[in-house]
């Protein structure tokens, strides 16, 4: 079923490629993107991971293990998320996009398919459909447009790697000498944090966000943002081994709530960036969550509170030395902070029941280089040091190629 997904989506993409042209040469419509012509694009990526620790027992320790991609490549050569988009106008008052994810697991997934307002006033703009939440800064922005291979240790832990919803997004963009902008989202809460996909009417998860920005100058730009995301995860599973270690099964229903703040800073002279330029970029996740947690849903089934307060954050810079040239470093921290089983304070059971919940700053340094041979190419070296996991520190080395062709939307600021 998964390789007849591939196969279908692969033909429509090669179906559109030929179509284009076609209609270009019969003089009948626009040359230009429209509905019956859309924009398409192929973004290609692979990488070559080279690891001290196998990826297939990869844990970030101290937290709730997320249900989501978050570990880091695999060992030797490996296909990256590879993607077809296609986008269009759909007429004067509505534009469409889909985006078709395809996996190492040679699976195609919706990564994203919106409908997009064009013609809402007062710098008011509406998306449906499935997309990229707005929480945060990096979380909006494709894995193929990131400055390192992988995402940040707290966008894995609270966001399970990349936040997807199915909902609907209202945004305002004031009329302002300076950037501002205010946005809301409702979704299904079909992911992480929230969980398992809910069988019920209404709203799973809600995020609030905003955006202020402006210039310093002739040569930078700035920008910060604040979010608020609002989930009810019921029976939100994980794995984790008791104090025998034999693997068991344990839930949680309660409350999440998750603060994000974000900032950006860019240079470069006369604000052109073409022979040099410097991004600096950082994030400050914290975290809430109380309700109860079920221990080994499948067999003793034993229920009591729960409640936790965590926070980690990112801060990388990357610094453009010479045309095609770019070096950045990143360093990740995460904190445990306070977590309350009342399973535990009780009596019933004991905190080595819960070893993946055990207090654990996880740390990690990230350095990398790449080169672009043009805007829709680049290569990529990166060496890791990550302690994510309490026991043992993964040395990894990946070298990564991205290539993209075909019509391609601007990047977020």
């Amino acid at each position: 079923m998964k390789k007849a997904k591939l196969i279908m989506a692969l033909a429509v993409a090669a179906a559109l490629s030929v179509a284009r042209p076609v209609a270009a040469q019969t003089g009948g419509g626009p040359t230009g993107e429209n509905a019956f012509n859309p924009g398409i694009s192929l973004v290609l990526n692979g990488i070559y991971g080279n690891l001290s620790q196998d990826p297939a027992g990869f844990r970030i320790n101290g937290f709730v293990p997320t249900m989501g991609e978050v570990g880091p490549p695999n060992r030797g050569l490996s296909l990256g998320e590879s993607e077809i988009t296609f986008s269009a106008n759909i007429d004067p008052y509505f534009r469409g996009t889909a985006i078709v994810a395809l996996t190492p697991e040679n699976e195609a997934e919706i990564e994203e398919a919106y409908v997009q307002t064009l013609g809402l006033s007062y710098g008011f703009t509406a998306k449906a459909g499935r997309f990229f939440s707005g929480v945060g800064y990096l979380n909006e922005i494709h894995a193929h447009a990131w400055d390192f291979t992988d995402a940040p240790l707290a966008n894995k832990v609270f966001l399970g790697n990349q936040l997807g919803e199915d909902g609907i997004q209202l945004k305002w963009v004031a009329p302002t000498d300076f950037y501002l902008d205010i946005g809301i989202e409702a979704g299904h809460g079909r992911q992480f944090p929230s969980g398992s996909d809910r069988n019920k009417n209404g709203f799973g998860s809600g995020n609030f966000f905003t955006h202020v920005g402006g210039d310093l100058g002739t040569g930078t730009a700035w920008q910060m943002g604040l979010s608020y995301l609002a989930t009810s995860p019921q029976d939100r599973s994980y794995d984790d081994t008791d104090s025998a270690v034999a693997d068991v099964t344990n839930s949680f229903s309660g409350r999440s709530r998750l603060w994000a703040l974000s900032g950006v800073l860019k240079w470069a002279p006369n604000h052109n960036p073409a022979y040099t330029n410097f991004k600096l970029q950082g994030e400050y996740f914290r975290r809430r969550e109380n309700g109860d947690l079920t221990f080994d849903t499948a067999a003793t089934s034993q229920s009591g509170s729960f409640t936790s307060t965590q926070s980690g954050w990112y801060l990388q810079g990357v610094w453009q030395y010479m045309p095609q040239w770019r070096v950045g470093y990143r360093y990740d921290r995460l904190n445990a902070g306070t977590t309350a089983i009342g399973l535990v304070n009780s009596g019933p059971l004991t905190a080595a029941d819960f070893p993946i919940l055990a207090a654990y700053n996880p740390t990690r340094h990230t350095v990398m280089a790449d080169w672009s041979g043009s805007e829709f190419s680049r290569i990529r070296l990166q060496v890791a040091r990550d302690k994510s996991r309490s026991d043992v520190t993964d040395n990894q080395v990946f070298l990564q190629y991205i290539m993209s062709k075909g019509a391609h939307g601007a990047h977020k600021f």
